[in-house]
């Protein structure tokens, strides 16, 4: 699949249509901690704490053969796979990794548009090499990653930014795949909806209970059906289902916040299962923090009651947040604030804002707010 695109390429240009690279690093950290201790090669590694409390930060592709998956808790990754090998997250040496591949990348384009330290989307509809192909771009920056990095990458190559992302992930790990001019919408109809940037397990829930499981069946639903079961969410939806998506790469796109809240399979109002599951937010949150490299002064906690109104709580300091310990500290005097609740809650989650490099970011007073959502 991964032949000459020069022909392809001249084709897309003709039709005023972009070329798109996503470039998604394999495994990432265990990537990084693999290479850096050789006795790790080969085998089941987790990037997080060991402890009770632990989180799974980034898991090797051996350890992912067990069911082993970032996010999850460290005591059920251990039980999926008793060989597991925890490493110490060292984000230093995660953010060296990126430098080293940005520069690879910028080498090639100015329109980049990093999400994390280990994925980007990249523009080279004019590319600053002259190269023309992007397919020829893609495996050169995949070849350039690993004899700079010792690392492999992924990519995908397509004429759209949710396409490129959708092929970046088809060939896994070590892969290139390629959606060409007029074959987005075959390459959507065929997969289930759930691998949709976007629709997360309860979206896809939802969907099937509408009959809705593959790309096909969703541009198969008229728009009023979508708008009416989807909302704000179905103009996406309909133009995804049939390859399409506008969305130019910002390469100086400024990011507002970075957060992450949990929906929980029982109301929780005790006290210490309170203070329990903020532990584990604030360790999937901090890891994302980690990850985008963000640095803010604003943190939000956000709890919904089991009538679904909901309430925020946010705290703010001079100075950006330190390290997790600091953030950890102020999340958790915001939840103290709010204890005995008047009611159960049914989700809870965590955001830091007001980051640095942000427009408009005037820091607001320590305050309590109710909406009904």
């Amino acid at each position: 699949m991964a032949h000459d695109m020069q022909h392809d390429d001249e084709g897309s240009e003709a039709l005023g249509l972009r070329k798109i690279i996503h470039v998604d690093m394999d495994a990432f950290f265990a990537s990084v901690e693999q290479r850096d201790n050789p006795e790790l090669l080969g085998k089941p590694v987790a990037v997080g704490g060991a402890g009770g409390r632990g989180v799974v930060a980034a898991a090797s592709y051996e350890a992912r053969k067990f069911g082993v998956r970032s996010a999850m808790p460290s005591i059920t990754a251990k039980r999926l796979c008793p060989d597991l090998i925890f490493v110490r997250h060292r984000f230093d040496a995660y953010k060296e990794a990126s430098r080293t591949i940005r520069k690879i990348f910028e080498h090639h384009t100015p329109h980049v548009e990093p999400l994390s330290l280990d994925e980007a989307y990249l523009d080279v509809t004019q590319d600053r090499l002259g190269i023309g192909s992007a397919t020829r771009i893609a495996e050169l920056i995949r070849q350039e990653i690993r004899a700079k990095t010792k690392l492999t990458a992924s990519a995908g190559v397509s004429y759209n930014k949710f396409l490129a992302k959708l092929a970046s992930d088809q060939n896994k790990p070590d892969g290139v795949c390629i959606i060409r001019p007029g074959e987005g919408a075959d390459f959507v109809a065929e997969l289930p909806v759930r691998r949709f940037h976007g629709i997360g397990p309860k979206g896809a829930e939802k969907m099937a209970r509408l009959g809705i499981e593959t790309g096909a069946d969703l541009a198969a639903r008229r728009i009023d059906f979508l708008r009416e079961n989807f909302g704000k969410q179905a103009d996406y939806l309909y133009r995804a289902a049939r390859g399409i998506d506008l969305r130019p790469v910002r390469a100086h796109r400024v990011r507002k916040s970075v957060g992450g809240e949990r929906t929980f399979s029982e109301d929780i109002s005790a006290g210490s299962a309170l203070r329990e599951t903020l532990a584990n937010i604030i360790d999937i949150v901090w890891n994302s923090i980690e990850k985008s490299g963000a640095k803010g002064r604003t943190v939000t906690l956000k709890m919904k009651y089991n009538d679904f109104q909901t309430i925020t709580r946010s705290r703010s300091i001079d100075d950006v947040i330190s390290g997790k310990g600091q953030f950890a500290a102020i999340a958790s005097g915001l939840l103290e604030e709010t204890l005995p609740l008047p009611m159960p809650i049914r989700l809870m989650g965590l955001t830091l804002s007001n980051l640095e490099g942000a427009k408009g970011a005037e820091p607001p007073r320590d305050e309590a707010q109710l909406s009904l959502l």
